[in-house]
């Protein structure tokens, strides 16, 4: 008896997540997404990353005492840490044997960076490129390394090429 592959498929950017599972016919198929609530707004509008000031004794210089940071780009690694837990879950309620996650160079170390070792175990690949946008349909061409081309039944009465 045949047993399917149980593949998960994340595609992500850091803002946006799918999680797709690739059908009997090996058509990719959106399980599910997840959407940041903050990583798409602009910095200004996530708060101030002004750090707080001090002054030295007999003089009248302020010194910040913290860095400044990007919030924008602490909100887009929050999100990928996100994805890494919601795949440690998953790997833990046995969701999946397999596991491949295309995302930008950025928020792919993020994403690695947060998985446990068990779930790390199931990843068979990893895709450095931005593909949130690509439409399941079209993933095709970018996973043919790891998910064989989709399979589509002749009906009666087609043509064979």
């Amino acid at each position: 008896m045949f047993k399917s592959r149980n593949l998960l498929i994340v595609v992500a950017d850091g803002e946006h997540a799918r999680f797709i599972r690739p059908a009997p016919d090996n058509a990719f198929r959106s399980d599910r997404a997840l959407d940041s609530i903050s990583a798409h707004k602009q910095s200004a509008a996530l708060g101030s990353d002004h750090p707080g000031a001090s002054f030295h004794t007999g003089s009248s210089a302020a010194h910040a005492e913290m860095p400044r940071h990007d919030l924008h780009r602490m909100e887009k690694q929050k999100f990928a840490h996100l994805i890494g837990d919601e795949l440690n879950a998953a790997a833990a309620r046995a969701e999946f044997d397999e596991l491949i996650v295309v995302a930008p160079a950025h928020v792919l170390a993020a994403i690695r960076n947060r998985l446990y070792v068990a779930t790390r175990a199931a990843l068979v690949a990893t895709l450095k490129k931005d593909l949130v946008k690509t439409p399941d349909h079209e993933l095709g061409p970018h996973l043919a390394k790891w998910v064989k081309p989709v399979h589509r039944a002749m009906g009666p009465g087609a043509a064979q090429v």
